[in-house]
């Protein structure tokens, strides 16, 4: 790898197009055991300059605050609660504008790296609301000058809110400088919810289940509540990740993460992650193992935060989870939401070491039924979210890189040469603050080296337990593979609305049908595979097959156990799946008539 050229396959550029598509992925998925997506580490030290910017200034802002001094004076006013506070804010905002999670090469967003505001500040674009048809005031898909004015009332909210100085507020410290306004949080909650219901996208970018939450707790509880209460929502978060990750998803998520690591050097250790390099790559023994321990710590920790007064013990666990989430920054893992490990790496120390349990523990909260009340409401969607995955969006359910989300591969049929492609109607059609990633790669090296960096993001979902149903669908829809260009749905989302962060319900019908009404696709033309995450209590996952202009066509199941033996390129042709309706269409010269026999199709 690279510090400035990225690591590409050795392959024939001018025909790598024309072999055929499994062949493809499966050059592809030795090379990321070998070399990741071979990012150029000029461009992860451009992310440490983020991070470096994100701290600073937090800081600087937080200093601004009457009454605590300047940056020299931090030892002094670090432990402040409104410091806290507009640190929260803060993160908030800077999510908010697209500058955290999805900014970057990282997330595929290459010219420019920020999507977010350029989109959301903008009349026109697509935006996704909750619930359509039954959310009366969601509105279509077009975003107005109202959602745009509500938008910026956020911002400006947000940035009133760093810059204001605190009040006074019952149970506070007495060397306290005050907190935040709740008048003002009051405004930023109520404009969260109300664009929460315009557009689900700026509602889970803002990373609301977390810090919205929290803006709640810090405008209605008093002092000693809302820090328990925060402490709970990292509770909630640590627990229901390692709750999501109990499963056979994981070890895939772990053996795609570090080999792609930039500090990840030794090929040795990366052949490690595989069960027989190169002949099966499914995960190894090392990366179930390396995952276990994760989910360990994601459980104990909020135990002995919440339980142990002895404070040898605490530092310790703070100390491990410290270096548990710099872990995952120094992976630097694709939607990279580094700010979010560094402000949760203070955010233990802040809220656990500085505010033991003995003072802040839920035996100090005002009411008994206050941490019920929060407990139940925090720990109730991650619950929700693994049984009924497909109510809920995996950011509330705390199911972050579980490796079991919803999912979607969008496969767009070929044009002629010299007509635009079907692919290219995003651009030409659809209004928005950046161009399709083929686009930027193009203008940044070729064509032919565009394509390669594209198929490697889906040769990466294929090396995903769920990558191996999404192709075997997919593949089984189409005349031939190498008549369509085959895109990673997050990224095809991520172009068009400016924010993604691996939820596949945003790429769902509705997005699926505002692309159409703006593209017009014949039957054929645009093929897409969803897949929903696997519930707790069974071992299948449900999929639709959506063909743009017709809709839904097909709907089925795929059993996890089929999923778990398959290699990337499906070795042995796709896995089995059963498919529950069809939706009888005429052929095309993209659907075939029937399904081949490699599927357990039934029914119709």
């Amino acid at each position: 790898m690279g510090f400035i050229n990225a690591d590409l396959p050795d392959v024939d550029l001018a025909t790598w197009k024309d072999r055929p598509h499994l062949e493809r992925i499966k050059i592809l998925t030795l090379h990321w055991i070998d070399y990741g997506f071979g990012t150029p580490k000029m461009i992860h030290v451009l992310y440490c300059v983020k991070i470096a910017f994100f701290v600073v200034v937090g800081l600087l802002l937080a200093s601004r605050t009457n009454g605590i001094g300047g940056l020299g004076d931090i030892a002094d006013w670090w432990t402040q609660p409104i410091f806290y506070q507009k640190l929260v804010i803060w993160v908030i905002l800077y999510e908010m504008l697209g500058l955290g999670a999805s900014c970057g090469p990282l997330a595929f967003r290459f010219k420019p790296w920020v999507g977010g505001c350029t989109y959301w500040l903008r009349p026109g674009t697509i935006k996704l609301p909750p619930w359509p048809g039954k959310n009366p005031i969601a509105g279509g898909s077009k975003r107005t000058v109202f959602d745009v004015a509500v938008y910026a009332c956020m911002i400006i909210t947000a940035i009133v809110l760093l810059f204001s100085d605190g009040v006074p507020k019952e149970g506070q410290p007495a060397d306290s400088v005050g907190l935040l306004d709740p008048r003002l949080l009051g405004v930023l909650i109520v404009l969260t919810l109300v664009m929460g219901l315009r557009d689900r996208l700026v509602f889970l970018a803002a990373r609301s289940e977390q810090y919205w939450t929290m803006c709640i707790m810090f405008a209605l509880l008093p002092y000693v509540d809302m820090i328990v209460g925060a402490k709970l929502v990292m509770c909630a978060v640590w627990m229901g990740a390692a709750a999501s990750k109990i499963g056979r998803h994981f070890g895939y998520v772990i053996q795609g993460m570090t080999t792609n690591a930039p500090l990840m050097v030794s090929k040795w250790v990366r052949h490690k992650m595989c069960k027989d390099f190169p002949n099966d790559v499914r995960p190894s023994w090392l990366a179930g193992t390396l995952g276990h321990v994760g989910t360990v710590l994601e459980f104990g920790a909020p135990i002995v935060f919440m339980t142990i007064s002895d404070r040898n013990v605490v530092l310790v666990t703070a100390v491990i989870m410290v270096i548990f989430h710099l872990y995952i920054t120094s992976n630097f893992p694709l939607a990279v939401p580094l700010e979010w490990n560094i402000f949760y790496t203070f955010s233990l120390i802040w809220l656990f070491v500085l505010h033991p349990v003995t003072d802040f523990g839920l035996a100090s909260m005002s009411s008994v039924w206050l941490p019920v009340l929060i407990i139940v409401v925090l720990f109730g969607f991650p619950l929700l979210g693994n049984f009924r995955p497909d109510l809920i969006s995996f950011l509330p359910a705390a199911r972050y890189y579980a490796g079991n989300w919803a999912t979607g591969m969008w496969a767009f049929r070929r044009t002629p040469e010299g007509q635009p492609s079907c692919e290219e109607r995003l651009d030409l059609n659809i209004v928005k603050s950046s161009k399709n990633q083929v686009t930027q790669l193009t203008e940044m090296y070729s064509k032919e080296v565009a394509e390669i960096f594209l198929q490697k993001a889906v040769a990466w979902r294929y090396m995903n337990s769920h990558g191996r149903a999404l192709s075997s669908v997919l593949l089984t829809h189409l005349d031939s593979a190498e008549n369509y260009d085959i895109r990673e749905g997050e990224f095809v989302l991520s172009t068009v609305v400016g924010w993604q962060f691996g939820d596949g319900h945003l790429h769902d019908e509705f997005f699926i049908n505002a692309v159409q009404e703006r593209c017009q696709f014949a039957p054929g033309e645009l093929i897409v595979v969803l897949l929903e995450s696997q519930p707790w209590h069974t071992m299948t996952q449900r999929y639709r097959v959506v063909d743009a202009a017709l809709g839904v066509i097909e709907r089925g199941v795929v059993d996890v156990h089929d999923m778990l033996k398959a290699q990337p390129w499906l070795a042995d042709g796709p896995i089995p799946y059963t498919v529950e309706s069809r939706v009888s269409v005429a052929s095309t010269p993209s659907a075939p008539t029937e399904i081949p026999k490699a599927s357990s199709a039934q029914g119709d």
